[in-house]
């Protein structure tokens, strides 16, 4: 188990120590106290900064540029606004900025920059588990204080540039409260875009950004919305995917198509949660000084870049919230029937397979949404003995746990963790409105109190949470794998759902369900980052009871689910894509493709001198059906010179282990 995030000092550019507090001002009716020169801005904004109302009122700029990337400010006419660029192509073409506030305040309408500062930073950071062992953290930063001129109020605008992509955030300035009514956010894409837009577990449709399909029902939100993350291709091979992080009481982010504007989204904050039940909150009250979400935009010059640019979203994340993480371990879980025989000879393939944790899933304690107790076995279920036996083997134990049932998750999660329990998967969570941000949080907080795992189920979407608090290892928002989607569906989400954070995916293998191959359900273990991945869903250990039936298996027993190093070697949004992730010494690699069969030539560069032994499981001759097509095991040496062709049928993958000589 890795050691928890360490910070280095960041490297200033000598604008200012980093983690300066901002200036803290009166929200409203206060003059400005501007405690260092502008800077960052030429001589018409120094004029406009210093409050000189005879100027011209020429445009003030101000731009954060790292690795090719580029994202400006400005404020034309008043109006403040924002644009971003890769290498001198248009990502998002000059766009609306601006918060609603209830009292009718529309913060960014008509402004004056009070004070603009910039800084540069690098750091690493080592998380508890992940994509990759070390992560950068080197970023320019543009900060401006504003002024809205018909109320005084005082505010402020981040903006960040990457080299995996920009971000954004708004400051509130303080002391007080501040009553948020809507975010004017809007991104406005370069002609010919499609976006990838899917709302809670529907599948990803390709439109253009003012095509968005209306959905939702008179107790949701309505309207032509989608969820994040949301990748928008701009042609030509460059990606850029729309996330959000930091969010904290505050609700969640949504995107719209933009009224007289077919090729914008614009931002909706949820009212409602996702799927309609608890309060419906219009406004969010915070406390000021308050910092809104990070509106992250990951992006990559190819489709294969894009993927390895994920770490953005954790970047903008809080850091690590706890002391101590040695409790915290990932790793691939099987679910068990509800019985006392099914929990031990669960306990026993876990053991045989590699397994870290078995679960039991909804009804363990009754019918989920009509039992809100579950601190009582249901008669089929000996817990004690489970959870003893379990132990006994070093295999930990997960509960699901419906939110009706999470009324004093204090208590619960108490008495878990006196039965043994290491993790809790939350069914049928809410998210959406401030309150429910807060609850989830709440719950994540909590469960680590307890040392207890959490995994969150149904329309939840990722925000970076899991670095503060990274016992929240898993959650699915997401068109669930369980639910036989299309190839199509599978090669999408490496580009999309899983650039915002972990995915439960629920890896159906040898499933006559399914619309792909075997080989593409084994080359999901290393293409999806899952952290937590349940295998072998929908079966039973007696199901593999002749391993020679299943040539699969020994993939599944080698694969980890958290790497030191990872790369994706190709990729097409909904074509096809290839990653190799690194454990130690050992490569896993994985490629999928959609209903069209390929052959992709991946160069093995990464590897490191020698000769490695290469074990490819692969499509064999296809079947009538993708699931009928057998696996085929051979092995070859290789060196980091040789380029592997990975040949795979109609929907079908190819999943390969690399180990040194």
């Amino acid at each position: 188990m890795r050691s928890p995030e360490v910070r280095e000092e960041p490297t200033p550019d000598g604008s200012g120590a980093p983690g300066t507090p901002a200036r803290r001002v009166l929200l409203k009716g206060t003059a400005a106290t501007v405690g260092l020169p502008a800077t960052g801005l030429g001589a018409a904004g120094q004029a406009h900064a210093a409050g000189d109302r005879t100027a011209p009122r020429r445009p003030v700029r101000a731009t954060a540029r790292m690795g090719g990337n580029t994202v400006t400010l400005s404020v034309v006419d008043g109006a403040l606004r924002w644009s971003v660029h890769h290498r001198g192509r248009t990502v998002v073409d000059t766009s609306v900025l601006g918060l609603g506030l209830a009292d009718g305040t529309v913060l960014g309408a008509d402004v004056t920059v009070t004070r603009s500062r910039s800084r540069t930073t690098r750091s690493t950071w080592n998380p508890v588990y992940g994509r990759a062992a070390t992560v950068t953290d080197h970023y320019q930063e543009q900060r401006w204080d504003l002024r809205d001129k018909a109320s005084g109020t005082r505010f402020g605008v981040e903006v960040r540039a990457y080299r995996t992509g920009v971000a954004l955030r708004y400051v509130l300035h303080g002391p007080g409260s501040v009553t948020v009514a809507d975010e004017l956010t809007t991104f406005a894409f370069p002609d010919g875009t499609t976006v990838y837009s899917a709302r809670d577990e529907d599948a990803y449709l390709p439109v253009a950004p003012g095509s968005i399909p209306v959905s939702g029902t008179a107790t949701t939100d309505n309207g032509p919305l989608t969820d994040l993350p949301l990748t928008a291709d701009l042609t030509e091979g460059l990606l850029a995917c729309v996330c959000e992080s930091a969010r904290l009481n505050f609700p969640r982010l949504m995107l719209r198509s933009a009224d007289g504007q077919p090729g914008a989204l614009s931002a909706y904050l949820m009212e409602h949660t996702a799927r309609g039940t608890g309060p419906v909150e219009t406004t969010s009250t915070v406390t000021a000084p308050f910092t809104t979400p990070w509106r992250a935009v990951v992006i990559g010059s190819t489709h294969a870049e894009l993927v390895d640019h994920a770490d953005l979203v954790l970047n903008l994340a809080p850091p690590n919230a706890l002391a101590d993480t040695s409790w915290i371990r990932p790793g691939k879980v099987f679910r068990c029937e509800l019985t006392t025989a099914a929990g031990l000879a669960g306990v026993d393939f876990a053991v045989d397979r590699g397994l870290e944790y078995i679960e039991y899933d909804a009804g363990w304690y009754g019918p989920e949404f009509t039992t809100p107790d579950a601190t009582t076995p249901i008669a089929a279920i000996d817990l004690p003995s489970v959870i003893a036996y379990a132990t006994s083997k070093g295999v930990g134990v997960f509960l699901y746990v419906n939110r009706l049932a999470l009324t004093d998750a204090d208590s619960l999660f108490g008495l878990y963790k006196s039965w043994g329990v290491r993790g809790v998967k939350l069914g049928f969570i809410n998210d959406g409105t401030q309150s429910m941000t807060n609850q989830i949080t709440d719950w994540a907080r909590t469960a680590a109190e307890y040392e207890l795992l959490i995994d969150m189920h149904d329309d939840v979407r990722p925000f970076g949470h899991e670095r503060a608090y990274p016992n929240w290892i898993s959650l699915e928002g997401v068109r669930g794998n369980e639910q036989f989607p299309t190839a199509t569906h599978n090669v999408t989400l490496p580009f999309a759902r899983n650039i915002g954070g972990p995915i439960d995916y629920t890896i159906c293998y040898g499933q006559s369900r399914d619309r792909t191959t075997n080989a593409h359900q084994m080359a999901m273990a290393a293409v999806y980052y899952q952290p937590l991945n349940f295998l072998f869903w929908y079966d039973k250990p007696s199901k593999y009871a002749n391993p020679a039936n299943w040539p699969g298996l020994p993939w599944f027993n080698a694969v980890p689910t958290t790497w030191d190093e990872s790369r994706t070697l190709a990729g097409a949004i909904g074509e096809y894509v290839a990653v190799a992730r690194r454990d130690g010494d050992t490569w896993y690699l994985g490629a999928m493709t959609n209903e069209s069969s390929r052959t992709l030539s991946l160069p093995l560069s990464f590897l490191g001198r020698g000769t490695w032994t290469a074990t490819v499981y692969g499509d064999g001759t296809p079947g009538a059906n993708p699931y009928q097509t057998p696996v085929v095991v051979g092995t070859r040496t290789v060196t980091a010179r040789t380029t592997l062709d990975a040949a795979m049928a109609p929907a079908g993958g190819q999943a390969v282990i690399l180990r040194p000589s």
